[in-house]
């Protein structure tokens, strides 16, 4: 991925995309904006950006929509952008968990690409029914774990594939944050009323909105599939619905075991998303905070640092780098490559040609696990902690 190659892209080539949700005052429908705008390859052309109809129209002023391309609701959206000679190619759906299933399948049963934020929806069985959706469609559905875009996590993935780590043993993996110690809920703040409302977010609550990115991290990097778990969850935050603690074991199918930690009240932690993998040759170690960094460890070896666009630094790494080492790439930069990559499968398709095997992203598949993922997560607990097959 070249800045000379972005830049020769035309306004003409831009791929045509609506929203749904991410109006006024979302911090994710921001995220995502700046993310397909970052590398030249989308226009926003059309929302539905929330669910009252007159901040759907601010919304829409404010982000220099056409009016007559402003919809109060995503199925008349759907339904005129599907009939539109220029309406959308694809569409992002940066709502609530518990809107995503019935957003979705609008659009796919239309033949639109979904881009949609994660978790998938707010239950397996909605779950499994986008999937059938996504399938029958033949649209691309590309799910935004963003942080699978980083560039070291990458390079992390390639050389456990090569075989650098040897196999694997032991999988370490945590996402800790400290914003919901206290029950922020109560005050209306609309990301944590909503992420705390099962109607909204689905049975899990830490589990649900940050478990599932350490989860899905493990299992690209690794690519080991999770056989069973063992979880204990708790909601520290007397009255809150939701778990806000999570420690869970992970037993991998080939043998490897798991620890995973998420939690939303561990004062002192922002953002803090920590993955270390150990296998018979080696250990990596890999943190969101310091994200142009990778740490490998070859057995009985020295310590060594890859950093990223620096020596060491492989081709996956490479795709997605788009700035020399030494100048930090970070969040926006990742979530933009889940964009890109949706970008070249999109223009694939409608070229009519097949998209290269080095484009990577995750797909409705990933979004199953997740939510499985969250569900045995949940039953577990109820059982004291029993293991639970996936």
């Amino acid at each position: 991925m070249t800045i000379e190659a972005k830049t020769t892209e035309t306004a003409t080539s831009r791929i045509r995309l609506g929203m749904v949700g991410g109006g006024i005052g979302a911090f994710i429908g921001g995220v995502h904006r700046m993310a397909a705008r970052l590398d030249n390859r989308f226009e926003l052309v059309a929302g539905a950006l929330s669910s009252s109809p007159d901040k759907a129209v601010a919304s829409g002023h404010e982000l220099g929509l056409s009016p007559d391309r402003v919809y109060s609701s995503y199925k008349d959206m759907a339904i005129r952008e599907a009939r539109l000679k220029n309406g959308i190619e694809a569409v992002a759906i940066v709502t609530p968990n518990n809107v995503h299933y019935e957003a979705a399948r609008e659009f796919l049963k239309r033949g639109i690409h979904v881009i949609c934020d994660k978790p998938l929806t707010s239950s397996l069985a909605d779950a499994k029914k986008l999937k059938k959706a996504a399938d029958e469609s033949g649209a691309l559905f590309i799910l935004t774990h963003n942080y699978t875009g980083y560039p070291m996590v990458r390079q992390a993935r390639e050389m456990i594939s090569a075989g650098e780590l040897g196999d694997l043993r032991v999988v370490q993996v945590e996402y800790a944050q400290d914003w919901l110690t206290e029950a922020l809920e109560t005050t209306g703040a609309k990301g944590a009323v909503w992420r705390t409302d099962p109607k909204q977010s689905g049975v899990g609550g830490s589990t649900g909105d940050i478990g599932t990115h350490a989860f899905n991290l493990a299992s690209f990097v690794t690519g080991l599939t999770l056989d069973s778990l063992a979880a204990d969850l708790d909601s520290f935050v007397e009255g809150r619905r939701v778990d806000d603690n999570a420690h869970v074991m992970l037993r991998f199918a080939g043998g490897a075991k798991g620890m995973l930690w998420c939690s939303q009240v561990a004062p002192g932690n922002e953002n803090s998303l920590k993955l270390r993998v150990f296998g018979t040759k080696g250990g990596l170690e890999w943190a969101q905070e310091d994200p142009n960094r990778l740490w490998f460890t070859p057995f009985g070896q020295e310590k060594r640092l890859i950093t990223r666009g620096g020596a060491g630094a492989g081709a996956a790494a490479a795709r997605v780098t788009r700035i020399p080492g030494g100048h930090p790439e970070g969040y926006l930069e990742a979530f933009a490559t889940i964009y890109t990559e949706a970008a070249h499968a999109i223009e694939a398709r409608r070229n009519g040609k097949t998209v290269d095997k080095s484009v990577v992203y995750p797909t409705v598949d990933d979004g199953v696990n997740g939510v499985a993922f969250i569900e045995a997560c949940v039953a577990s607990s109820r059982k004291n902690a029993a293991w639970v097959k996936l």
